[in-house]
């Protein structure tokens, strides 16, 4: 495809998956009892109330241009306070695990798309478009879910992590929260072709794509 279809299929996924992603945090929190985000109106469907300039926009379009990288971004987080919480440690790990949760369920959702516009047999016109939109539905969303499971602070499997820790090892392990941005960027940063992100998320990418496919029936080529 040309960069210009690329951007029309792409755009579409890439923006919910990113938005919906915060609004399933803070849909979590208020449901155990945090109303901050919903006050604050950031459990709109809306995508331009989560949009970050730089990680909904900037980030992606620049890996989806430059290729050979892993795709991802950010939106606006959704503020939660952990202080309303009943069980803080325990709730703020449900809260964390609703992101890469909607992503697996938005992976899936597309992946109905896929399917039902491959099944029209029709390699041209709107049902391609939409095949290839619901196909770059389920990579991003994947791409997104098993980014989110890494253990490195501040993605959601750290926060995950830290509600399962004992206290005195989850409070030690919350330190490396400071350092967690910058070791991502450097894992992201292309070595050899591809970076280092890309090598250790691979196959967790691989095998969950191939699962939510052969769970679906569909077999993109």
């Amino acid at each position: 495809m040309s960069i210009v279809q690329t951007i029309a299929v792409w755009s579409l996924p890439v923006i919910f998956a990113i938005t919906l992603h915060e609004v399933a945090h803070g849909w979590a929190a208020r449901v155990l009892g945090d109303s901050t985000a919903a006050k604050q109106g950031r459990l709109s469907l809306n995508p331009l109330q989560h949009v970050d300039p730089v990680g909904t926009v900037l980030v992606p379009g620049m890996l989806l241009a430059l290729g050979g990288g892993f795709l991802f971004g950010w939106a606006k987080p959704v503020p939660v306070d952990w202080r309303n919480f009943r069980k803080p440690r325990t709730d703020m790990a449900v809260v964390a695990a609703a992101g890469p949760l909607s992503n697996l369920a938005m992976a899936i959702a597309w992946g109905l798309l896929f399917k039902l516009a491959f099944d029209t047999g029709t390699q041209e016109g709107v049902p391609y478009g939409l095949m290839q939109m619901g196909w770059a539905g389920m990579q991003i969303n994947v791409s997104l879910m098993v980014l989110n499971l890494l253990p490195l602070p501040p993605l959601d499997g750290s926060r995950v992590l830290m509600g399962v820790l004992p206290p005195r090892a989850a409070f030690q392990y919350a330190k490396l929260e400071r350092y967690g941005m910058m070791i991502l960027i450097l894992l992201v940063l292309p070595i050899g072709g591809t970076s280092i992100l890309s090598r250790i998320l691979q196959w967790p990418f691989v095998l969950s794509l191939v699962g939510i496919s052969r769970l679906l029936g569909i077999h993109p080529h």
